[in-house]
């Protein structure tokens, strides 16, 4: 116990300390986050969380004050090498279908198989991969990835105490006195974030740790406390994949839509947006805790996924790409006047269009030039009007019915005088 209070205070404040100190290295290598367009967001979190947690879940083993039991080490080793993986795509921009294979194999070494069967070991493994993705997906704003990820690993963390895994225990906790270290620096404005490398460590070691504290047990209520353990992050998952799916946007690029995003169009502040989402967190996490200690009913997992569904039905009407559209719209209307102007000058102008003007004024008395320089500019004229004509249509010209007997009795009295005088 006074071990536990000792590794997860010393966690904290090594992470609060590691994180600042990376900032300004991680800023100089490119290890950068652009959030708003123009704030860079140092990716120097992950790092430093993912040290920090290693290395002191490792010497408590190590010394013998914590031992992490059969399969941790596995365990840990296994989403440090996730870590890995997740520092490379942060850094060079690697491909999602080697983060998907990277995380599913790493994960093929962690779930019991013996306890959980193999169909249900091999349904694991892709659980596993999706919530790690899915926490990679939730650091796009500032403290919403800490936030979730101190509730969830407190709530694993209960789980595992009431299936008396002291290891586990101990190292879900360190895990959350990092990530809360981590949030002194992350809190909006942010200055540092997870990043792929923090992000997949802290999703993949709180499923891997779920679905080992869950194996032999009920595989329907598993299901349902797996689910409510982490229903922020697969909600905010469901929520851009359809929202993309159906705007017809690539389900890979980055874009505005995610959960903090359609809150803040709502009106909150990112610091509120971040509270609600861990209030929302906290609430799964808490009915998932009660279940599996067998103080609900495992329907009671029915509440949360109702509503995560109204959560996901609802936001996904706030309109997040509208703004976007229009300003496309926009350019590519004024990139096509742009062209149509260019286009008409060219063809009009001809050579005297492309003759420079400062021809005109290297011999004063030279009048061939002057000519040249007022025909070019002649050349312009007529090019802008047939650009203006070509892209707005011609207004059609109603010849007024008084004008036209004036101008004929004009003609004939003129005519008459004529033939009078002569």
């Amino acid at each position: 116990m006074l071990y536990g209070i000792a590794a997860a205070t010393t966690a904290l404040l090594l992470t609060a300390v590691l994180a600042a100190l990376l900032r300004v290295p991680a800023l100089r290598v490119g290890l950068v986050d652009r959030r708003q367009r123009q704030r860079r967001v140092a990716l120097s979190g992950g790092v430093a969380v993912v040290a920090v947690t290693c290395l002191v879940a490792s010497a408590g083993d190590w010394t013998g004050l914590a031992p992490l039991g059969a399969g941790m080490g596995v365990l840990l080793a296994a989403a440090g090498a996730v870590a890995g993986l997740g520092l490379v795509a942060d850094l060079w921009r690697l491909k999602a279908r080697f983060l998907v294979v990277g995380t599913a194999v790493a994960a093929a070494f962690v779930v019991p198989y013996g306890d959980t069967g193999v169909v249900a070991g091999v349904a694991a493994v892709g659980w596993v991969t999706c919530v790690a993705l899915a926490f990679r997906a939730l650091d796009h704003a500032d403290g919403v990835a800490g936030t979730v990820g101190v509730v969830t690993s407190f709530g694993v963390g209960a789980c595992a105490a009431a299936e008396v895994m002291d290891g586990l225990t101990v190292l879900l906790s360190v895990l959350a006195a990092a990530l809360t270290g981590f949030l002194m620096h992350n809190w909006p404005p942010a200055r540092v974030a997870l990043g792929g490398c923090g992000a997949l460590f802290a999703g993949f070691l709180l499923a891997a740790a779920a679905v080992t504290t869950r194996a032999g047990q009920d595989a329907m209520a598993g299901a349902g406390v797996l689910f409510a353990l982490t229903a922020v992050a697969a909600a905010n998952a469901v929520l851009v994949l359809l929202a993309r799916r159906t705007a017809g946007r690539p389900l890979l690029r980055r874009a505005p839509d995610h959960l903090a995003h359609r809150l803040r169009r709502l009106g909150l502040t990112p610091q509120g947006a971040a509270i609600l989402i861990g209030v929302a967190a906290f609430a799964g996490v808490l009915v998932a805790v009660l279940v599996h200690s067998g103080l609900l009913d495992r329907q009671a997992v029915l509440w949360v996924a109702g509503g995560a569904l109204v959560v996901v039905l609802g936001l996904w009407r706030v309109p997040v790409y509208a703004r976007q559209g229009e300003g496309a719209g926009r350019r590519a209307a004024e990139s096509a006047v742009r062209r149509a102007t260019e286009g008409a000058a060219r063809r009009a102008g001809g050579s005297a269009a492309r003759r420079p003007v400062e021809s005109a004024t290297r011999r004063p008395g030279d009048g061939g030039s002057q000519r040249r320089a007022e025909g070019a500019s002649r050349a312009r004229g007529r090019a802008r009007r047939q650009a203006v004509s070509s892209v707005q249509p011609p207004r059609r010209s109603v010849e007024s019915p008084v004008r036209a007997p004036r101008r004929m009795a004009s003609s004939q009295v003129s005519g008459s005088l004529r033939v009078r005088n002569g």
